[in-house]
């Protein structure tokens, strides 16, 4: 069985897109069994309330730059492709939790 998160919708089944794999539409996928975790560049679990730091220099667009080894205030975690909803040097930014570290 594979771990893939992408699954097709049947009347009485489910099925993997990636290998094909089907299974009875009674089991709930195990995608979808537990709560979502977000880990940090080092794979460190993360939390509402943490604070991290900043690995890298991010770009905001224009001519803003987040430093590497800026310090977060205490982060929202959501869903979506950037999963860390905080404020790094007063400016309120969404960050991929690749470009974080926990402090």
């Amino acid at each position: 069985m594979c771990e893939m998160t992408e699954v097709l919708e049947f009347s009485d089944k489910w099925e993997c897109v990636t290998c094909g794999h089907e299974w009875p539409r009674e089991a709930a996928p195990e995608a979808a069994a537990g709560p979502r975790v977000v880990k940090d560049a080092h794979g460190n679990i993360l939390a509402d309330g943490d604070c991290v730091i900043l690995i890298k220099d991010l770009k905001l667009g224009g001519t803003q730059v987040l430093k590497g080894g800026s310090k977060s205030k205490p982060i929202r975690l959501g869903d979506g492709d950037h999963e860390i909803s905080c404020k790094v040097d007063g400016i309120a930014v969404g960050l991929k939790a690749c470009f974080v570290k926990k402090a």
